[in-house]
This record gives C-alpha cells, structure tokens and sequence, in this order.
C-alpha cells in the first residue's frame, strides 16, 4: 500500500507546554495515605506530580500552553481559524461557557471559533486528528490544539488507588499547513460498554451533584484499576500499528513513539506488542503523572525541544482514556529541531 498525495499537507507548526511548579512527589502522598514511594514507583513508574494552585483554572494552564505553542510557530493569535481544547476539567460545568472559549478571549484570538473535546485521556489524540483532517480538507487553515487538565480537582487525595497517579498540566500544537509530510493519519475508536470503568459518576444530568453525591465522592474519579489495565495493554499498540499500517508503513518505520503517560507497564507492554526497543519509546511520567489528555502534547513538547525529533522522522502518537476511547496518529516530521 502507498500513501496517496494529497494537495493540501496539515502539520505541526508550533508546540508548547505548561506545568505548574508545585510538586507533590511520591513521600509527600506517604504522609497521608496507605502507600509508599517504593509500590508507587514499581506498579506506575510516576515518581511525582505537579498540582495546580487551589484557585487556578484549566483554561489557564490552557493559555499557557496556547501563548509558547504560537510563539514556537511565530503566529499571531488573530491568524488562527479555530481553538480547540481537550480536557475532561472545563472552567464550568458542562463546558458552559466552553475552555476553548475562555482561551479564545484571553489570546485575543477574535477570528477564531472555539469547541471544547472531550475524549478524556484520548482527547489530544482526537483533538489533532480532528484538526489535520479540517485543514487537508480546506475548511481551516491554522488551528490551535490544547490538551490541558486539572485533574488534581477531581482526585480523591484519600483514595490511594487514584491519588497517585494524577497530575494538572497542558500541552498544545499548532497546526497547519506544511509543504509535504506533516499529519499521515490515525484512527480513532471507542468502546462505550467500557465507560463505567473509568468515571466521574455526579456532576451530569445522570446525576446532578448533591449532598448525597458528595457524601460519596461522586463528583471525584472512580476506577476499576484491573480491567482499565487490561483494555489499555490491548488496545494501546494495536491502535499504534492499525495506525501506521492505514499509511502504508510499519512498525519498523517508527522513529519516536509518543503514548498517552499513564503507566509505565502499559507503555513496556505497548513497545513490546510493536516490537520497538524502549529506546524509541518516549516517557516522561515519572515527572509529571498521569495528565490526561495533557500527556501526550506535554511528552511531544518535551522531545522536541530536547532534540529527540528531527525532520524527516516518523512519530507516532497514541492514547486511550474513559469512554472508553482510544486514538492514533502518524506524523512525518516537519519541524527543524529548536536552538
């Protein structure tokens, strides 16, 4: 199979990321809660997290993220056709008024439309085919693609189960046209028998939140850890190589593979599923956690600016998140490495 030209290549122009500098490492989460750094670090491979201040807010970790992304591609934000931000922690309820919307006006990005996503942990995956897809089509030319959370407001700090593997965070991509190469493709997937796996169950119109759905940590993450794994260790490099291979490439094309940071294991057994030496393998959730749709845009930030990624090179990105939902993309890339 040969991948078919197209008249139009979308591409990532600008990258950027943002962390909080709070951390809460491995022995700080030992002083209020039934772990130790030693079984956090053997079962996850997250050493620490970062932690938004107490009266922050998503779309200002999305900013963040969304000012460097455009600096990094000299791009005013009055050029951009469209902002998009995946997250799973809007500003408000509902996303009402949307993330997106709220970055929009704090950029002065006025020409611009503005949607929030939400495919959780997969949500920058979705978020990036969405836009390539939009500008190979002609609808858009430049679009600005966030992944930002602030998971530390929906954590159970007494939940030892969850509490250590969430961290707050933002990554963001701008993309656009490039003159070859750029965005091949990616597959996206969802499996919504599995959404009660891995939920915030009050909060929505199911179940609005309450006293009584606060007496039960309702509006904070419920997972079944067990069977969250098991999908994860199936779908994750299956997605990766159903991705590469509707390019017409394999396995052995991959230069750098991005997955979505949410588990060390996962991601070994990810590697090991496609054959690729870790050595290929980018991972950065020792530092920083499990960041939902976050991870991804924060990892691919930090490998670009640390020199991994050279043009020309095939990389390959991949998450999985609630819903359930999984997502997959390829990239020829475009971007020279920074000074």
């Amino acid at each position: 199979m040969t991948v078919q030209a197209k008249s139009r290549c979308a591409g990532i122009l600008g990258l950027g990321a943002y962390v909080p500098p709070t951390i809460r490492t491995n022995a700080d989460l030992e002083q209020s809660i039934d772990t130790t750094d030693e079984w956090i670090i053997s079962r996850t491979g997250i050493r620490e997290r970062r932690i938004a201040d107490p009266d922050g807010a998503t779309s200002e970790l999305a900013f963040a993220a969304g000012a460097t992304a455009l600096l990094d591609a000299e791009i005013d934000a009055l050029d951009l056709d469209l902002i998009m931000v995946a997250t799973c922690t809007p500003d408000h309820p509902g996303s009402f008024p949307s993330t997106a919307s709220i970055v929009q006006a704090r950029l002065g990005a006025k020409n611009a439309a503005a949607f929030d996503l939400g495919a959780v942990c997969a949500g920058f995956s979705y978020a990036l085919h969405v836009a390539s897809n939009l500008i190979v089509s002609g609808a858009n030319n430049r679009i600005l693609v966030i992944g930002a959370e602030m998971l530390s407001r929906i954590v159970d700090w007494n939940d030892r189960n969850t509490a250590v593997l969430f961290g707050d965070g933002a990554g963001a991509a701008v993309v656009g046209l490039v003159p070859a190469g750029g965005y091949l493709g990616g597959i996206l997937g969802a499996d919504g028998n599995g959404g009660p796996l891995l939920a915030v169950p009050s909060g929505g119109s199911r179940s609005p939140s309450d006293a009584s759905a606060l007496c039960q940590n309702g509006s904070k993450i419920h997972q079944n850890g067990k069977e969250v794994y098991k999908f994860a260790v199936s779908v994750m490099g299956q997605a990766a190589l159903q991705a590469v291979e509707s390019v017409g490439l394999t396995a052995n094309d991959i230069d750098c593979f991005i997955p979505h940071q949410a588990n060390i294991r996962i991601i070994a057994k990810a590697a090991e599923r496609m054959g690729l030496p870790m050595e290929k393998v980018f991972v950065n959730l020792d530092k920083y956690g499990n960041t939902s749709a976050a991870s991804i845009p924060i990892a691919l930030d930090e490998a670009y600016r640390s020199g991994r990624l050279k043009p020309n090179d095939l990389v390959v990105l991949v998450g999985f998140g609630a819903g359930l939902t999984w997502g997959a993309n390829v990239i020829r890339w475009t971007k020279a490495v920074p000074h």
